[in-house]
Order: C-alpha cells, then structure tokens, then sequence
C-alpha cells in the first residue's frame, strides 16, 4: 500500500498472542502491529516503544503494520536462522540444564550449612 515510513508509540501490547497496536505520531487510527512485522529485532516489544513502519491492508480489508521496527533496537544479524528458533528439545536441554544448576546450589548450602 505505502512504502512511506511512518512514526509512532506502541499503546498496547499483549506479550502472550504476540500483538499490539500503535499510536500514530501523526494522528488518526491506532495501527494492528503483530510480531512478525518486526522481523530480526533483537528484543520483543514493550508498550511506549517507539516503532517505524509501513502500512498495508490485510485479506480482510483492515490496516496492519509491516516492516516494522523499534527505535533504538539493534537487529540481529550473521546469526544462523537455526540458532533463533528455540524448538521443544532445546527447551528440554535448557529445563536440564536450570534443574541440574539448582540442585547442585542446594547441595552446595546444605554442605556449608551443614555438614562443615
């Protein structure tokens, strides 16, 4: 629809569904932004974010933000797309990794506290 570059502040935001929607800078009605209009930026959105966009319409006929970025975050870049995407067996990996930490503090306060 438009290449034109348009400012505005993220008003809402709701983290769990991946979506929000911006105040233009300029006025008029707030603007549906989803996560993937903010393809590569290294940290999810905040509300009261400053965001730079496009505007197109959807299949359905209602505005949508693309292209999106936020002002002052970086973008990730040279990273393999592998290495983004966390999938259920990096998640189990992680889970491990934090239980086994845990554990091993417990054990480390019970032997101080404890048996020395």
């Amino acid at each position: 629809m438009t290449k034109r570059v348009i400012k505005g502040v993220l008003k809402t935001w709701k983290e769990d569904r991946g979506f929000g929607f911006i105040k233009p800078d300029a006025g008029g009605k707030d603007i549906f932004i989803h996560i993937s209009a903010l393809k590569g930026v290294s940290r999810r959105p905040i509300t009261g974010d400053v965001i730079y966009y496009q505007i197109t319409k959807d299949n359905r006929g209602k505005y949508k933000a693309i292209n999106a970025q936020i002002e002052g975050v970086g973008l990730l870049e040279n990273i393999p797309e592998d290495l983004l995407k966390t999938d259920s067996s990096k998640k189990g990996v992680i889970a491990m990794a934090v239980g086994l930490l845990i554990i091993i503090a417990i054990a480390g306060f019970i032997y101080l506290r404890w048996v020395r």
